[in-house]
């Protein structure tokens, strides 16, 4: 498979953002675009200028591409976390969002990265979610969004917007059963061992 047949997935990493949000996505993907590299499918990470950036809980993490340097986006991830707090103030991130809303077939988010696309204005009339402790603030930046309290994820088609960190997991391997197949999908779950019985 050459290069041009490869369809990119990125992952936005920014200050602040919360681990989980970004890592959790990285597994499941990357697992699925190393193991089943025939699927025609590349994942990585990029940052605004390229340099590395510290987390939420302090891990340091290098991105592979700066916004200006990276592939064109077949899907385009934006994890939550701290870090989009002021994001949703800056107005060169926000129209960042919307450049990419014009140019990429699938906008993702995890946590309270929906947050930025609400104050970007992707998510007017439709269904999304995030963190539960942000679920009021999505609807205050954006009353006409249909806010999804309990739900994991939720697709809507060129947008899918997953609830809080760990979600991230769920929505990957849902982008793997739509991308490829469920029976990938069943694939790297077991691949990765991904089998949620909480302890307590």
């Amino acid at each position: 498979m050459s290069d041009e047949d490869v369809q990119h997935i990125g992952i936005l990493l920014f200050p602040d953002v919360e681990e989980l949000d970004a890592i959790g996505p990285w597994e499941v993907l990357s697992y699925w675009t190393r193991t089943f590299a025939g699927d025609g499918w590349r994942v990585f990470c990029f940052s605004a200028d390229g340099k590395s950036v510290t987390c939420a809980k302090g891990l340091t993490i290098q991105p592979h591409y700066s916004m200006a340097d990276m592939p064109a986006l077949d899907v385009l991830l934006h994890p939550g976390g701290r870090g989009t707090r002021p994001q949703l103030n800056d107005n060169q991130h926000l129209a960042w969002v919307r450049s990419q809303r014009r140019s990429v077939p699938l906008m993702t988010s995890v946590c309270t990265g929906s947050l930025v696309f609400a104050a970007a204005g992707l998510l007017a009339g439709r269904p999304a979610t995030t963190h539960w402790a942000s679920l009021e603030r999505l609807q205050e930046l954006d009353p006409t969004i249909d806010v999804r309290a309990d739900e994991r994820f939720v697709d809507d088609g060129d947008t899918v917007t997953a609830a809080g960190i760990s979600a991230g997991i769920d929505m990957a391997l849902h982008l793997v059963a739509r991308l490829a197949s469920p029976e990938r999908a069943r694939q790297v779950r077991r691949g990765i061992q991904y089998d949620p019985q909480p302890p307590v």
